[in-house]
């Protein structure tokens, strides 16, 4: 089969690979009908995911239509069911699953000690996402393996398009679960640091979840305006300050929530304060820049939530520890527990609340997928999301 496959640092290409088998009796095959590119594939492409080897198959974005199951799936899961993978992947039995913390499952990951040593505490297995993750192939191919199948997908029975469900596997619940970790009343004011396709969704999830206004934070005029279309204030970092404006924008007070969709590889509007950690991050004294996290935390107000659901991946330098603890701000944080949020996101979907196929703006086969990867990583030709077809 083809398969869109990391082959060395910002070099993806589509090979020829083996069939995916089953290897477990709960396994499934699946037969991939879209999937998307990440941001977070971004990291894996730029190299600072660990543990990436030339040859795996990236992509954990993923649906289709299931072609094979093992003796033991459950069988209510069939072949010819249409299915949405949530990029986590979940025994459903460990303490973390029963209590809905699904990408903290404990059983998933069969790496789980390299993920310990960096983490403290192992992570779920994820689909195409580096070996501290597990190792999985992931979904920018033509087939898959699903593991644990009756566990880890979502069956779709209406005649919704791939496009309106295929971001339930990540971004549509990883935006919803950092409006909801907001803890949103009416009348917040909510800034969203990154207006890329999960924070675009973040925007989308707090206005669905009461807040009063909602503001954008980016330096891309094509993501602002596109922000802008649905009715959210915009900033620029690049020409304005942000605290200063937040604070115009808030009476002087600051928002009431900060939700940082950026992650490990923000870009600040000062050339001096990017560069500082530009450079500490390329010599690795630190892994990650915290450019929008430090912003986010500077500028709640005090007694305010701060949601993180931008990816780090290790280590961080200036952490205002000060301005968290001295202004009583809560920090709240995590992978998407996907699973949690799919089934409530696919209502708000049928019922016209949620458009995931808003920020769409490419659409490509799969052998395409490293053209697709230079649109998005460079933001060429106005690149939101792009779809990839097998």
């Amino acid at each position: 089969m083809k398969a869109n496959c990391w082959t060395g640092r910002n070099s993806v290409e589509v090979l020829d690979v083996p069939d995916p088998s089953i290897l477990s009796s709960r396994d499934a095959i699946v037969k991939v009908t879209s999937t998307a590119i990440c941001g977070s594939d971004l990291h894996l492409v730029d190299g600072y995911v660990p543990t990436v080897e030339k040859g795996d198959i990236l992509g954990h974005e993923f649906m289709g239509e299931v072609v094979e199951v093992g003796p033991g799936v459950n069988p209510k899961l069939r072949v010819g069911d249409r299915v949405v993978v949530p990029f986590p992947i979940a025994c459903g039995s460990c303490a973390s699953c029963r209590a809905q913390l699904y990408s903290c499952c404990e059983n998933t990951n069969p790496n789980a000690g390299i993920s310990e040593k960096l983490f403290g505490h192992p992570t779920a297995g994820i689909y195409g996402y580096s070996h501290l993750t597990g190792g999985f192939a992931g979904g920018q191919s033509e087939y898959a393996r699903v593991v644990l199948a009756d566990a880890n997908v979502l069956k779709i029975d209406s005649d919704l398009t791939d496009e309106q469900v295929l971001f339930l596997s990540d971004i549509l619940p990883t935006g919803y679960m950092g409006a909801e970790m907001c803890d949103i009343q009416g009348g917040d004011v909510v800034a969203v640091w990154g207006a890329g396709p999960v924070g675009q969704f973040a925007m989308d999830s707090a206005r669905v979840l009461g807040a009063e206004k909602v503001i954008a934070i980016d330096k891309e005029p094509y993501r602002l305006a596109m922000a802008a279309s649905q009715g959210y204030e915009t900033i620029n970092f690049e020409d304005t300050d942000v605290r200063s404006a937040l604070l115009e924008l808030t009476g002087g007070r600051g928002p009431d929530k900060c939700i940082d969709a950026v992650g490990l590889e923000a870009t600040h509007g000062a050339s001096h304060v990017h560069l500082y950690d530009r450079a500490k991050q390329a010599v690795r004294s630190e892994t990650d820049r915290p450019h929008a996290l430090r912003q986010a935390i500077m500028s709640c107000r005090s007694g305010g939530v701060v949601s993180v659901i931008g990816v780090y991946g290790g280590m961080i330098d200036k952490f205002p520890a000060g301005a968290w603890m001295n202004r009583s701000l809560t920090l709240r944080t995590g992978q998407c527990h996907v699973h949690r949020y799919m089934k409530p996101l696919l209502g708000l979907i049928e019922q016209g609340k949620l458009d995931p196929t808003r920020i769409i703006t490419h659409r490509l086969p799969l052998t395409d997928a490293p053209k697709g990867y230079d649109l998005f990583k460079n933001k060429k030709d106005h690149c939101e999301k792009v779809v990839l077809t097998p």
